[in-house]
């Protein structure tokens, strides 16, 4: 992978085995720092990334190194081999009883990151690319792991994961494997119960797959060799009580939801600024254009369109965006959505009329109601339907002013 900076590996003791191998590929220049020097040395070798040896750092200079580390842009990996107290939230946590393969692993998959963001920061300054920004949202805010198992640390685990983050469960790697193809998530927590076979068979489906290869995948009450034979660049095993695996857990899902976060937003860069990089779907502006050029397009050709409005009654802010995520991916290549301000979804389906429509936005609200997250101790969200279809004497607004039961602009 090509580099935009040196490795700059951090220790005030010799050179760790991992560190040795890690010069010794030749992949990397590495430089070396102390603890003491690490600040001054971000800021003057702008480091593509950080691997610091935590096994005798103070808490206080690390926090202020993994501080300066999470200002910078584009994104700068840092790694933290050894831990022996809980990590800042950029720190990936890192054993040196792992190896240095599974190091070299995560490293490349943390740069791939920077990558991307470092493509989008050079892609954004171009005019075509007016009007698009990365969200500035907590990460955790956007991100939902599944919390797979069905032995005694479940509970413990869904409570410790969801204090800080969204949480999906599942009582088998078969549902899990459902939960994967159906939505977009940023990590797999597994819990006991399942035996190292099943656990090796899961690993290796994730690792053939492209989309999901490099998801952190978390696997606790297991021995830590007993999925050696896999180099999933962010499979981590840890030992330990519910806190500890959360802790360990939330900087490889941070990460994984700033990869996620960036790619919508590329996405959002290639279609000219069309699509919100946080819902996937079409910005509000550029909606209300293609909708009044395919009323337009539909009243010339006598063709059909129609249009449906999904309603989320007392749904968090976090449910109104995974649900539209999980919409976008729902949508026929030739329809388009919008989430409006007060979190509903409105979606255009070209060449239909109402009986279509009616079967469609069914289909999409049962997948929607099944999927998407809702905040705990919240009853889960059945979305509201209406649905309108285009009329001879029809413009933009009447049609909208008829979805959303306003009689008075209907008729105007």
């Amino acid at each position: 992978m090509s580099q935009q900076g040196p490795i700059l590996f951090v220790s005030d003791t010799e050179r760790l085995p991992l560190a040795v191998a890690l010069e010794d590929c030749k992949l990397f220049p590495l430089i070396d720092s102390t603890w003491a020097d690490a600040g001054e040395a971000i800021e003057r070798l702008m480091p593509a990334a950080i691997i610091a040896d935590m096994s005798a750092a103070n808490d206080a200079v690390a926090a202020e190194v993994a501080a300066k580390a999470a200002a910078m842009t584009p994104y700068v990996p840092m790694i933290g081999i050894d831990p022996v107290a809980a990590l800042p939230a950029n720190v990936l946590s890192y054993s040196s009883e792992r190896g240095f393969d599974r190091l070299l692993a995560r490293l490349n998959a943390a740069l791939r990151v920077r990558t991307l963001h470092a493509t989008i920061e050079r892609r954004l300054s171009d005019e075509s690319a007016a009007g698009v920004r990365v969200p500035q949202t907590d990460l955790l805010d956007d991100a939902i792991v599944l919390l797979v198992g069905r032995g005694a640390s479940y509970p413990a685990l869904s409570v410790a994961l969801g204090e800080r983050i969204a949480v999906i469960g599942a009582l088998s790697l078969e549902a899990a494997v459902k939960h994967l193809e159906a939505r977009d998530l940023d990590g797999v927590v597994i819990g006991s119960g399942f035996s190292a076979r099943v656990l090796d068979n899961f690993c290796t489906a994730l690792s053939d797959d492209a989309r999901f290869r490099h998801l952190p995948v978390i696997v606790s009450g297991i021995a830590p060799d007993a999925l050696d034979g896999h180099l999933l660049p962010n499979l981590e095993i840890i030992s330990g009580d519910a806190t500890a695996v959360a802790v360990s857990a939330l900087p490889l899902i941070r990460q994984h939801a700033l990869d996620a976060r960036l790619t919508r937003t590329l996405k959002s860069i290639e279609s000219g600024g069309l699509l919100d990089p946080r819902t996937g779907l079409m910005t509000g502006a550029a909606f209300d254009r293609e909708f009044s050029a395919a009323i337009s397009d539909s009243t010339s050709r006598g063709a059909g369109l129609s249009a449906a409005r999904f309603i989320f009654d007392s749904a968090s802010e976090r449910a109104h965006y995974d649900a539209a995520r999980i919409l976008s991916r729902l949508m026929r290549r030739f329809d388009f959505a919008t989430m409006e301000s007060d979190g509903s979804i409105v979606a255009a389906f070209a060449e239909t009329d109402l009986r279509e429509a009616h079967v469609i936005a069914r289909r999409i609200a049962s997948v929607v109601k099944h999927t998407m997250h809702a905040a705990r101790r919240e009853a889960p969200v059945d979305p509201h339907v209406s649905i309108a279809t285009l009329l001879a004497k029809d413009t933009p607004d009447s049609l909208m002013a008829r979805l959303k039961g306003d009689d008075r602009r209907a008729a105007s």
